[in-house]
Parts: structure tokens; C-alpha cells; sequence
């Protein structure tokens, strides 16, 4: 998982930050409809940094528990046989 999250640090933040970075000039336009605009581009720019949040850091934490849970599971089972 560490080396699996090594490999994919660098295209996943690219990715986001070109977007990001592409969606803020709609998030600050003015002029006439910009209102309209602006709340587009603010929904773009927080959701993408919140999905990457999600992928880098509460994803892998789930998966890990996740995977540790037969073994947590077989150690409860053990226990009550005790």
C-alpha cells in the first residue's frame, strides 16, 4: 500500500491542481452573470480538493483497517474459545 501510494502521489496532485488551477479563473470572474459563475467554479474547486483529500489520506486508512479485519476477527473468535 506504501509503495502503491508512492506511485500515484505525483499524477494524482497534478491532475487536481491543473483542474484546480483551470477552474479558479470561472471561480473569481466578474462581470455580467458572473454570480451564477463564480458558485460553479468555488463547487469545482472545493469539491476536487476534497476528493483529493479523500483519495490520499481516508481511503488508504479505510483499506488498511479494512484489511487488518479478518485478522482482528480470527484473534476475537480465539478468544471467546479461550
Amino acid at each position: 500500500m506504501i509503495e502503491a501510494a508512492g506511485l500515484r502521489l505525483r499524477p494524482i496532485l497534478m491532475t487536481t491542481l491543473t483542474m484546480i488551477f483551470a477552474a479558479i479563473p470561472l471561480a473569481l470572474a466578474s462581470g455580467a452573470g458572473a454570480e451564477s459563475r463564480q458558485q460553479i467554479g468555488w463547487v469545482v474547486v472545493g469539491g476536487l480538493s476534497l476528493g483529493t483529500l479523500l483519495t490520499l489520506f481516508v481511503i488508504p486508512a479505510v483499506y488498511s483497517l479494512l484489511a487488518s479485519l479478518p485478522d482482528w476477527i480470527r484473534t476475537m473468535e480465539q478468544e471467546e474459545y479461550s
